[in-house]
């Protein structure tokens, strides 16, 4: 459970990538299996993917996230800190108009899976639909769910406990290190039996 609790705490959300180490189809394939056996509402298994290792194609999803809302000043990464695989997850109309929790389910599993191999991700989805739709010519059927960012990170995040004010919102200190506030353990669980 140990290294488990671990994983999880180190999947923070990255948003700077080492461009120069290129992620690879096969990796993201990999990442997709893992993300097939999840659970799905119904056992519908109405999700699809599509990779993206191409620099091209990388370029154009780049162009269609919104990165770090909370970050004001910073509009994204820099062309050598920009992820270099991209794995977006649709739902397929054509098995089901309810997608339940489905994508956030497989979205999760595949960050998780990235991170065991010493990647990093970020899921977006704030997303310009329209754009991402019409540049990679996705099919009217399918449903764009989430977009998720992955690459070998060269950012280093760390959890804080929300302080005495509440903030939640996440920022870089001064030597860039991303802190994440999370709310304590007691403020989460409201009744035990």
């Amino acid at each position: 459970m140990d290294n488990f609790k671990e994983l999880v705490k180190s999947n923070r959300s990255c948003r700077r990538f080492d461009n120069a180490f290129a992620l690879d189809t096969q990796t993201l394939t990999d990442l997709v299996e893992l993300a097939r056996y999840t659970a799905s509402g119904a056992n519908n298994q109405p999700l699809k993917y599509i990779i993206s290792s191409s620099r091209e194609q990388n370029d154009k999803i780049f162009s269609c996230l919104t990165w770090a809302a909370y970050l004001k000043e910073w509009k994204g990464p820099e062309p050598a800190e920009q992820p270099t695989g991209y794995i977006i997850i649709l739902g397929d109309t054509t098995i089901s108009n309810n997608f339940w929790c489905d994508h956030g389910i497989a979205a999760q599993t595949i960050l998780l899976g990235a991170r065991a191999r010493g990647l990093a991700g970020c899921m977006f989805a704030a997303i310009n639909i329209k754009k991402l739709k019409s540049l990679l010519a996705i099919d009217d059927h399918l449903e764009v769910k989430l977009v998720i960012a992955l690459g070998k990170p060269v950012e280093k995040a760390c959890i804080d406990d929300v302080g005495d004010d509440g903030d939640i919102r996440y920022f870089r200190d001064e030597n860039q290190v991303h802190h994440v506030p999370k709310r304590k353990l007691e403020d989460l669980i409201l009744k035990a039996f």
